[in-house]
């Protein structure tokens, strides 16, 4: 096992991406805590992973809110007694629209819980792993955040900085043996892709199915990224494996080369 007695939390794991990360980890011995805003979500995460013999706690929680992320912390800490791994994967697809028609509450909700509610999660982790020094931050980045797509400024505009964020962080916790990576994935199958390119459609009245030939038609393998292919990428910078690695953006796009 890959992960043995890790503690790790990880936000946005009621479902998709999130679900897939705490189900490998928990497979991989790790102690999972995972958080988000829908309690019926996480129940369902928390009874698949215990299902199949994993350790797992579900805590209630909006990043965005700062003494959420205290209390999340706080709890893990209580009941574990350390934080080895955080995964930073909460985060909302934000509004189909031109930046003309944009509301200033989409931009500021997108940006608060996919960047800043990053953020907060990194810093309060990280007053415990510094004294330590030890852990390891995986942020949940986008293809968002290496190209631009037409009509979705804010989702686009956080997951840039969530590489920016990466980056920043790797350069000031390194001194204290701690990794911060990020993981680009593009389109990955699921609830979370049906949901983007129906609000696609309705804006530009394009059929949804036009829609999906058109982005898989931009992908090396003709194909989205399935989520158990994310966990795996999460699976190897959690582990010893990248020991090495800090800093980094891993692609995990399958093959995405052309954004329309």
């Amino acid at each position: 096992m890959r992960l043995k007695d890790e503690v790790a939390i990880i936000t946005g794991g009621g479902k998709g991406i999130g679900r897939a990360i705490s189900m490998a980890f928990a497979s991989e011995g790790a102690i999972v805590v995972i958080a988000a805003r829908d309690i019926s979500r996480l129940d369902e995460t928390l009874e698949k992973i215990k299902s199949g013999g994993g350790r797992a706690k579900a805590v209630q929680a909006d990043i965005s809110d700062e003494k959420q992320v205290h209390r999340l912390v706080a709890e893990t800490l209580n009941d574990y007694g350390k934080v080895d791994i955080l995964v930073n994967n909460s985060g909302i697809s934000g509004p189909t629209v031109n930046v003309v028609d944009l509301r200033l509450q989409d931009w500021n909700e997108v940006l608060a819980i996919n960047l800043t509610g990053s953020m907060l999660c990194a810093r309060d982790v990280l007053r415990h792993m510094i004294p330590r020094r030890n852990g390891n931050i995986i942020n949940i980045g986008s293809d968002g955040g290496r190209f631009g797509y037409p009509m979705r400024s804010p989702y686009c505009v956080s997951k840039w900085g969530i590489i920016g964020l990466t980056e920043t962080l790797a350069v000031e916790v390194g001194q204290y043996n701690i990794r911060v990576n990020c993981i680009s994935p593009a389109a990955v199958r699921g609830e979370r892709l049906a949901n983007v390119v129906t609000g696609r459609s309705k804006a530009t009245g394009v059929p949804f199915e036009e829609l999906m030939s058109k982005i898989t038609a931009h992908y090396s393998l003709q194909r989205p990224t399935e989520e158990a292919e994310v966990a795996a990428a999460a699976v190897f910078l959690a582990s010893d494996e990248s020991s090495g690695v800090t800093g980094h953006t891993l692609v995990v796009n399958c093959g995405h080369h052309i954004v329309q």
